[in-house]
């Protein structure tokens, strides 16, 4: 496969990733985090990232309404709901092993 096939493949793999998130909205953000230890704004801030790695200004809202389809407060005022201390627990052992995983 050709860079450029791929780079498609992947830009196509990760609109429907995006597609899906926006659906599941039941999906809260403390549930990603604690269970693969990244969610809808580590995709925002990836994606400001690279949009700046590639000399294209983008600030903070504009990379969370790319990802969640609106503005974050409005996504947050609609559809995130308190945590509790269970998802808090989770999401502590999660990051903690993101910072292990990265070290080794």
């Amino acid at each position: 496969m050709d860079d450029k096939t791929k780079t498609e493949i992947e830009a196509a793999t990760f609109r429907r990733i995006i597609a899906h998130l926006q659906l599941r909205t039941d999906a809260q953000n403390i549930d990603l985090m604690g269970l693969a230890g990244f969610c809808r704004n580590c995709f925002s801030k990836w994606y400001a990232a690279e949009a700046e790695a590639l000399g294209i200004d983008m600030d903070k809202d504009e990379a969370y309404e790319t990802v969640y389809g609106m503005p974050h407060n409005e996504w947050k005022d609609k559809y995130q709901t308190p945590a509790t201390d269970e998802q808090m627990k989770r999401m502590d052992e999660s990051l903690l092993k993101n910072k292990e995983m990265k070290s080794k």
